[in-house]
Order: structure tokens, then sequence, then C-alpha cells
């Protein structure tokens, strides 16, 4: 029987998915939040996952893949298709929250470090696993990154499924947004222009809490459910750069590391952030280690962050200091001035290849919902070294970033007398 080669690669690309897709069960550690570490092994390399820490709940699955033997891709893939598969998880993959045009864009980049390849997607639509397409750009092409039309058609050919990655709660926070935020976008300069002047402060007045009011009847009135409208809420005033960043290494210290996001809510249509950019959101180097990023994009990608980490790492530098050193630039991309600084966020994750990790942070925490008892948590990462467990970032300056594009903050009233 004879196979042409469009079949051979389609077959060979199902594969690869399905080696993603067949999780192991996902198990949660009770291991809560510890400091940092940083920890330097004293002897060789063993398995190490790094990642942010939305990847916590499949941690375990990832480093089961390791422990049964399989590639450190594969184990990096195990993990970050979790958070993609997942239609509640509206930062990666399947329910992503969409471009202002309403439609799911996702980006994704990785590199495997035994065999020193890369591959990347730009602006995917209609198909959920942004990671594993990127994987079939690096094994079946002769290419490094699609992007757009040519992504999602070539994802089609090898293969992969169709779908409608907006869900039908995700289409509704959008719809919320578009009824009552549309005009506070993306368009316009942002804060690295030199012309940029800070927006006037958003004051606390008695008629917020109708705002908020109002924002509740809409998400009412869009059918949202009563559970979740706060959370839609949430999403329409502070909207989401959710990413995930994942780097593994095994006990052979054969190391890769991969990227995937939705990108940020209400984009412009065809943006992409740095998480689809080799060398800005995901690097690898087999000789050295590995890093990447989540917070905001279009800072990292001018920073060069994940690439100019390890170099500070072949240079010598331990893992937390060379992703200092490169929150350090993205600061004098501003001449730190804090005015401007305020409204990005950013963090990484780093890996080196005898086994010494950090997580580091540009702001020491995150900001959460004002009115909620405790409004800000410290900036987390998480790890598995044979122990699942969440530790906190090291951060260059200590507080929370600010929205951009700027939201009214609302107290502690507003959430009052709202069922």
């Amino acid at each position: 029987m004879t196979i042409s080669r469009r079949d051979f690669l389609a077959q060979t690309a199902l594969a690869s998915v399905a080696l993603t897709a067949k999780a192991h069960g996902v198990t949660k550690d009770d291991h809560g939040p510890a400091e940092s570490k940083a920890t330097v092994p004293a002897s060789a390399s063993r398995h190490t996952i790094i990642c942010s820490a939305n990847g916590f709940a499949y941690l375990e699955r990832g480093y089961e893949r390791l422990r049964s033997g399989a590639d450190t891709l594969d184990a990096a893939l195990a993990v970050v298709s979790g958070p993609e598969d997942d239609p509640n998880d509206d930062s990666v993959g399947l329910g992503g929250l969409p471009n202002e045009e309403g439609v799911v864009e996702l980006d994704s980049s990785l590199m495997h470090g035994p065999s020193r390849r890369a591959g990347s997607v730009g602006a995917l639509h209609d198909v959920r696993n942004a990671s594993a397409v990127a994987r079939a750009v690096m094994e079946h092409t002769g290419h490094v990154m699609l992007a757009g039309e040519g992504a999602t058609r070539f994802a089609l050919k090898m293969g992969f499924t169709k779908e409608n990655l907006l869900t039908e709660h995700s289409r509704k926070i959008w719809m919320l947004w578009k009824e009552y935020n549309s005009e506070r976008d993306w368009w316009g300069p942002g804060i690295s222009n030199p012309g940029w002047k800070p927006p006037a402060e958003h004051e606390i007045s008695e008629n917020l809490p109708q705002s908020v009011q109002r924002l509740y009847a809409l998400a009412a009135n869009l059918g949202i459910d009563p559970g979740r409208r706060m959370d839609a809420i949430h999403k329409v005033l502070r909207p989401p750069t959710g990413t995930i960043n994942c780097s593994v290494l095994n006990e052979k210290g054969e190391m890769s590391g991969v990227t995937t996001t939705s990108g940020l809510a209400w984009k412009l249509a065809g943006r992409l952030g740095d998480s689809p950019i080799i060398g800005a959101g995901c690097y690898c180097d087999q000789d050295v280690g590995a890093a990447g990023a989540t917070g905001s994009g279009e800072e990292n990608i001018r920073a060069a962050g994940a690439h100019t980490i390890v170099e500070n790492m072949r240079h010598g530098m331990s893992p937390e200091e060379a992703g200092m050193e490169a929150l350090k630039r993205i600061a004098r991309n501003f001449n730190n001035d804090m005015a401007r600084l305020k409204y990005v966020g950013m963090k990484y994750y780093i890996l080196r290849k005898d086994g010494a990790y950090a997580g580091v942070s540009l702001w020491s925490r995150s900001a959460n919902w004002p009115w909620e008892a405790h409004p800000e948590s410290p900036a987390q990462f998480a790890v598995h070294d044979g122990t699942a467990r969440k530790e906190n970032c090291k951060y260059l300056y200590d507080g929370a970033a600010t929205d951009w594009p700027p939201f009214p903050k609302y107290p502690a009233a507003a959430a009052g007398g709202i069922k």
C-alpha cells in the first residue's frame, strides 16, 4: 500500500496531538506558596518543570511523562495543553477571550533543546492547541513561524480539528465589553510613545457603584450566569493578558520550552505579542537553559526578554540575576519613569541546565478586585522537581501594576447589594 506525503504528514501530526492529549489524571498538590529559592542542585540535573502559576494543576501529569521517559517537549506540551483544552480558562485556547472583532486568535512558540529546533504560530484561529500546531510547524515544514490565515490553513491540512473557539460564555463577555466599554480600546498611542501623557486619575465618586450595577444589569440581560457575572465584569474592566509558559529539564540534561496564549483580551485583530516570538516569549538553549515570559507582550518584545535572560546565564549570571537584569532593561526602556512603568506587568520563568531556577516579576504583587478581602496577592510561579508547589517571585518593585488602558477602580461599596 502506498501513502501520499500529505497523508503521511497528517497522520504524523495527529499522532503528535494524541501524545499531547494522552494526559495522566491531574493531581493537585496541597503545598502552598513558598519563597523562591532559585535552587541550585548540588548534584547532576534532575527532572524539573517550571511554569507560570496557571499551569500548577497540570504539573503532575507533565512530571509523570518525564518519569516514564518521555521527551522534554512532550512533557511541556502535557502541561500547557491543560489550559488550552479547558473551556473555562479564558486566557488560553478554547474559550479564550477574543480580539475586538470577536475572534479568538492564538499565539504560541516552542523550542526543542536536544535538536535545537523551533516552531511558532501567530494569530491562529479555529484550532485550540496552538502549541501543538507550533510543534507541527517545527517538525513538518522548513519554516519556524506561520501566522494568520496561513497558520490556520496549515493546521487544518495537518489534520487538526476546526472548531469555534469562542464559547458561549466568552462570547457573552465580549458582548458585555462591546456594550459597555468599547470606546476604551487599544487604538491610540501607547505608553512608549514620546508624546504620551498619563491619563487623568479616576476618582471614586458616589455614582461609581451605579456604574457597576449598570454592568451587572447588562450582564444579566446578556444571559451571563449569576455566579459568573462579577468575573465577567472584572474581565471587561481589566482585560486579562493570560499566558502559560513552561520549561522542562530531564535527568539527562535535555531541555525544552513552550509558551502559548490567546493574547490580550479585546486586542486589535492581528496583534501579536511576545508569546509567538522566539527570543521574547520563549527561548531555550540546550547548552545553557530556558526562559519564558507572561505579561506586557509589547515591552517584552522590545527587551527580547527570554533570549536576554539565557544569554545572561551564559555569561555567568544566576537565573535570578539574569531575570532581574532583564526586568531592569524594561525599566531602562522607559528611563525608569514610574508614571509609565506602573502600567507594565512582566514575569519571567527561568530554568538553567543544572536545575537552578527562578521566577522574577517586575512587581511584587498581582492585583485582584479592590473590594476583595486580600486585594493583592504575591506574584508567583509553579515548579515541580519531585514535589509540585508554588513559590513567590523575586521582584524589582514593591506593589502591583495598574491597568492599561486605565479603567475605573471601584470601592468596596460597589459590590454591596449586588447578588
